[in-house]
């Protein structure tokens, strides 16, 4: 049984990714049903003054808003599908990852860039589609066409779903402390991973398919290739120190690298500076369920294997039955046709 924690510190991602996320089905019937934008933006909790005013003022992209924290939560379930923290969310709490987003760790910083790219991946795409009066394709191309090629279909805007998500995502981290510095940080990280990646995309036009002309446009990748690059980033994070110095304002705090002989972060870096806890057994405190029952790989030496899954404890074997199609062949013309077949198969569970 696992029980969910409610989070004290409310960011972006608390309120957003629980707002959106439990309402993002049926987002869309409520702004296409609803043509009053205040009675609608103001029902969502929790909204700063600043998130107010951009979802009454962009509000019909607002449920591109909630598909892109949607696809950044599933892409972290994936990457951290064999780890100890396995991005797991709860049920019945405005904080949706619970108090593991309440310290400063390496998870909090893929955390926050995936949402953000999330954002702006789908606000971009659902812009190239037409979903939108507001936003539309990206007509300033970026250079000459090449020999061969020539500029065409719908070149996606990046920099018009990138500002959708610093406005909303970066609403909400405008205090002078090391946290807010770290969010907005990594959360323009996770939007410029997503400008590294865009590519041309190109189709052949002529006889036959024989691409004598190619237009093209840009493109963004799919999002398991930016889940991919911020894994990456993950991995590689840099630790930072908090400094604290007076300005004008008063006391502001800021970060810098831990250790000088690294490399110092850039903008496509995360950071983070506090360490994470080893998630293998429940504390609420932290926001740890621990890795009992979970599903290990008894063959592999890494993370996901039973030694480290497991901390330790070891594992549980036992036997499970599957019915899988098999013996498939193809009849002309043209359907397949399998047979049913029973496998057994041996599932290893961390004690």
């Amino acid at each position: 049984v696992r029980k969910c924690f409610v989070n004290s510190r409310k960011s972006f991602l608390d309120h957003t990714s629980r707002v959106v996320t439990n309402v993002s089905l049926a987002i869309g019937h409520q702004y296409s049903s609803l043509g009053t934008q205040p009675i609608l933006c103001g029902s969502i909790p929790g909204l700063v003054p600043k998130q107010l005013r951009f979802c009454r003022n962009y509000v019909e992209i607002m449920p591109s808003v909630a598909e892109g924290v949607k696809i950044g939560i599933q892409e972290c379930q994936h990457q951290f599908r064999g780890r100890r923290w396995n991005c797991t969310t709860v049920n019945d709490s405005l904080a949706i990852f619970g108090p593991v987003l309440d310290k400063a760790t390496r998870e909090s910083a893929f955390v926050h860039a995936i949402a953000s790219a999330g954002v702006a991946f789908a606000v971009t795409r659902s812009c190239a589609e037409g979903s939108a009066t507001i936003c539309g394709c990206d007509t300033r191309h970026k250079g000459s066409p090449g020999e061969g090629w020539k500029w065409g279909g719908c070149s996606e805007d990046v920099e018009f779903g990138s500002m959708v998500s610093r406005e909303f995502a970066d609403a909400r981290e405008n205090r002078p402390d090391a946290r807010s510095a770290m969010n907005r940080h990594n959360n323009e990280a996770g939007r410029t991973s997503i400008i590294e990646l865009m590519h041309l995309k190109c189709k052949c036009h002529g006889l036959s398919g024989s691409c004598e002309v190619k237009t093209c446009w840009w493109s963004q990748p799919d999002f398991r290739v930016i889940g991919d690059y911020l894994k990456d980033k993950y991995d590689s994070a840099s630790e930072m120190v908090v400094e604290k110095h007076r300005e004008s304002r008063g006391w502001v705090e800021t970060l810098r690298p831990k250790y000088n002989f690294f490399k110092a972060p850039t903008e496509k870096d995360l950071v983070y500076y506090e360490n994470s806890p080893n998630f293998c057994e429940p504390n609420p405190e932290t926001g740890s369920f621990g890795t009992r029952d979970r599903i290990c790989n008894v063959t592999s030496h890494g993370i996901d294997g039973c030694d480290l899954l497991c901390c330790g404890r070891g594992h549980n074997t036992r036997t499970e039955k599957r019915k899988e199609k098999c013996h498939c062949i193809f009849h002309w013309c043209c359907y397949v046709r399998c047979q049913e077949c029973i496998r057994v198969y041996d599932v290893h569970t961390c004690k």
